[in-house]
């Protein structure tokens, strides 16, 4: 008999067939009942597979006795106790580097977007606006002071990229990180005082949720740029829109929210926001290097292998 798993979410198609052809797999998302879904199969599951913003909650664990592995399919781990499954032994797994470029990628495409006011062209001209009035002129790219708060592998690609649109470069870490030409600043406030774009990269957890507040805003200040593909949680989503609304903040290109799906009705109308839905590693060459490695990581908790990227 195949082993049972339990999908959380659902994933591309491919995926979903690898996983078909190899385990008896359980759709708790498409599941009428999930608790009683989870009572059934919950004793006879070894493995979850889930998505890095969903994760699993402590009582899907729960109700797995004899769960020994969480594969996430992405790199954020913060919707995982990590903690309560090392207490269980239960393994965890992600799905790191994979994604580092695209995440890189839209980072960057974020801020052309918001200063050149690609999105605000794009509905001029569709709108027939053009020539008859003319658009406001946007911010330039090459030259600006930039921020990033995290200098990890995404962090570490995006300030590549920067480079060579003649930026310089500043951050600020857990940690000084003495391989790179960058400056580090000793606090948040300090990196967004001095930055003209601020760049949100870093990991979240307890310690990061809503660090990005109203005194990081204020400092970045009226004709600065915030931009976040790393996780919601990190920025206090009502003082942000009230900064953007109130004008205390210039503008800011966002891919992360604090309750996705749900984006704050406020931002829609506004003109200095580019929004997009938690898509950074939304390629499908990405999707593919992600989904290799979660089936990588199932594979090789079944056979009694190492873990090819283990967390926990």
């Amino acid at each position: 008999m195949k082993p049972e798993i339990i999908l959380v979410e659902p994933m591309m198609a491919s995926v979903e067939a690898a996983l078909d052809a190899a385990y008896t797999v359980h759709r708790l998302a498409a599941a009428p009942d999930r608790g009683a879904l989870l009572a059934e199969v919950g004793p006879r599951v070894r493995a979850v597979v889930t998505g890095g913003a969903t994760g699993v909650s402590n009582a899907v664990m729960d109700a797995c006795p004899n769960l020994g592995v969480v594969t996430i399919n992405g790199v954020g781990t913060d919707a995982v106790d990590l903690n309560y499954a090392a207490g269980r032994g239960i393994r965890v797994t992600n799905t790191p580097g994979v994604l580092t470029e695209d995440v890189a990628d839209l980072a960057l495409g974020l801020i052309i977007a918001v200063s050149r006011r690609l999105i605000v062209g794009d509905r001029f001209v569709r709108a027939g606006q053009w020539p008859q009035a003319k658009m406001p002129l946007a911010r330039k790219v090459t030259g600006k002071r930039l921020g990033i708060f995290g200098l990890g592998r995404i962090g570490r690609a995006i300030a590549e990229r920067a480079a060579g649109f003649g930026m310089s470069i500043a951050y600020t870490n857990r940690s000084v990180c003495a391989d790179v030409p960058y400056r580090c600043l000793d606090s948040l406030e300090e990196l967004a005082r001095e930055s003209d774009i601020l760049v949100v990269a870093a990991s979240a957890g307890p310690e990061n949720r809503n660090i990005v507040g109203r005194a990081v805003l204020d400092a970045l200040g009226p004709d600065g740029i915030l931009v976040n593909v790393a996780r919601g949680s990190i920025v206090d989503e009502a003082e942000l829109v009230a900064a953007l609304v109130e004008g205390r903040l210039g503008a800011a290109g966002l891919d992360v929210f604090a309750d996705e799906p749900n984006v704050p009705q406020a931002l829609w109308s506004l003109d200095n926001v580019v929004l997009q839905p938690h898509v950074a590693s939304a390629t499908v060459e990405t999707r593919t290097a992600m989904a290799d490695l979660v089936l990588a990581n199932l594979g090789a908790f079944f056979a009694g292998q190492p873990l090819p990227t283990p967390v926990v």
